[in-house]
């Protein structure tokens, strides 16, 4: 029986057009809850402005070609075979494997586009969701730095996981 292998999600740069939607995943209590305080508009803008131009940052799309997430890489100043990850669903987005198939893309243009060998995600311990994507696409918790990272007020454990271009399987 035939299959549809199709990919329900793309990957797309980001374009002036996105702001609003930007705008709304960065000030939505839900999403920012394990990323950071929420900033202002004009913090947000410069951070928006910043992925118009950046070529590793991608705006995440439904078959539809709307919006539903975005994800990026940060290319290590110190060593370019290195990159950290990161990435954001709208919430009535979660739970579809918007963020699964996004990463699965976003492996895929590290190690066979941008010559990447390992990247890297830093992932608060509470969040369970993004941690189980992670160890879906090979990734491996290496490092726990115990109340390293301060989130309104509170410390929380920040866990680092890693994957390597030789142990990464297109699945």
């Amino acid at each position: 029986m035939p299959t549809d292998t199709a990919p329900r999600f793309t990957l797309t740069p980001f374009q002036p057009s996105d702001w609003s939607f930007f705008l709304e995943l960065r000030r939505d209590p839900a999403i920012m809850q394990f990323m950071a305080e929420i900033a202002s508009e004009e913090q947000i803008r410069i951070l928006f402005d910043d992925r118009l131009a950046d070529a590793n940052a991608f705006i995440i799309r439904d078959a539809r070609q709307r919006p539903v997430g975005d994800i990026g890489l940060q290319i290590s100043t110190e060593n370019a075979e290195e990159a950290d990850v990161g990435y954001s669903v709208a919430p009535a987005a979660q739970g579809q494997g918007v963020a699964s198939q996004a990463l699965r893309a976003l492996c895929e243009v590290a190690f066979n586009q941008r010559g990447i060998l390992a990247l890297n995600a830093w992932v608060l311990a509470e969040n369970h969701g993004s941690v189980r994507v992670l160890e879906k696409r090979g990734f491996r918790k290496t490092q726990v730095l115990e109340k390293a990272y301060l989130l309104r007020g509170e410390y929380h454990d920040d866990w680092v996981f890693r994957l390597e271009r030789h142990n990464w399987i297109d699945v």
